[in-house]
């Protein structure tokens, strides 16, 4: 596990070095005006942030069976909490998905279906991802874009879809044996795990099989996405350079592939800022103004991840108390 995090720094270390030198590259001061003229513009892309994590928190909320369920505003603040872990703790050894099944264990929800059903949440916003960036792929060659740029595309999203198959594989019937196999062999003092492995695959299946809600859960997620183009929408047109829909959906899908490939750099830092400086260069748009896009991006992750990591912290500590 040292290991692990030592790599990890020498990657955060790595990723500052490579956003320095973009913004020098970009010019400090020309990216400092674009971000002076958006004015307005970053409240409102905060705003649509905000509104994307709430709609992605009531898809999650659709996935658990009604007896056993939280309030919705419940399962959007754990949400919120979970974006604040995975945006601002890049370098923790717990996810923000794992905090969030924990959290849901605090309203007395069983552990296994807490975990299943945060599981079957990000496989769902996986697949409509891909979707999403299949649109913007689409998008981009009807624009008569950068051929380069659309075949880098398209190769990424055919790895992502093989990851998410998989994952999608490993929570059915045979991957569960395999795991009762593995566990099995090391020794007697794991048939509590296996105990748990059924639990797990038995939430897996009361979920899978309540079809209209993974489909209302999947069109939710969809509409996050969707609503996301805002943020490009917004940011760009206060900065005095406007695109169009197409080129802003191009924009928005394209980056989180980008930020998908770049997985094992915390945060995507350096990695976001190089793919929209690309990106948006196909439209015309400058460096400094796509730096400057980045950066209002990433202030959206902070001002909705602070309060995350309060909640957090009020969660634990009132946990603590009562125990």
């Amino acid at each position: 596990m040292g290991a692990f995090k030592h790599v990890g720094v020498v990657s955060w270390c790595i990723a500052i070095a490579v956003c320095i030198g973009l913004s020098l590259w970009s010019g400090i001061d020309a990216i400092g005006d674009a971000i002076a003229s958006a004015g307005w513009g970053l409240p409102f892309v905060v705003l649509t942030r905000a509104v994307t994590v709430a709609i992605s928190g009531v898809g999650w909320w659709l996935l658990y069976p009604t007896p056993q369920r939280v309030r919705a505003r419940v399962a959007v603040l754990i949400r919120f909490v979970r974006e604040a872990v995975n945006a601002l703790m890049p370098l923790t050894q717990v996810g923000g998905d794992v905090i969030g099944a924990r959290l849901l264990t605090f309203w007395a929800i069983p552990g296994p279906l807490a975990a299943a059903g945060v599981v079957v949440d990000v496989l769902i916003q996986a697949v409509t991802l891909i979707l999403f960036a299949a649109c913007g792929l689409v998008m981009l060659v009807a624009l008569g874009a950068d051929m380069t740029v659309a075949k880098t595309a398209l190769a990424s999203l055919a790895v992502a879809a093989a990851v998410v198959g998989g994952l999608y594989l490993a929570q059915r019937g045979s991957a569960r044996r395999i795991v009762h196999v593995v566990l099995g062999r090391l020794g007697d003092g794991n048939w509590r795990a296996l105990g748990t492995v059924d639990a797990v695959y038995r939430s897996f299946a009361v979920i899978y099989a309540r079809w209209p809600n993974l489909l209302a859960s999947s069109a939710l997620h969809m509409a996050g996405w969707l609503i996301g183009v805002a943020e490009v929408l917004i940011g760009l047109s206060y900065m005095g350079h406007p695109v169009s829909l197409g080129e802003a959906l191009v924009i928005e899908s394209l980056i989180h592939v980008v930020r998908g490939a770049a997985f094992a750099i915390p945060s995507a830092l350096g990695a976001q800022e190089a793919g929209l400086i690309v990106l948006c260069g196909m439209f015309g748009i400058p460096p400094d103004e796509a730096f400057a896009l980045s950066l209002m991006k990433r202030a959206a992750d902070v001002v909705i991840g602070l309060p995350g990591l309060v909640s957090l912290q009020v969660l634990e500590g009132r946990r603590l108390r009562a125990t």
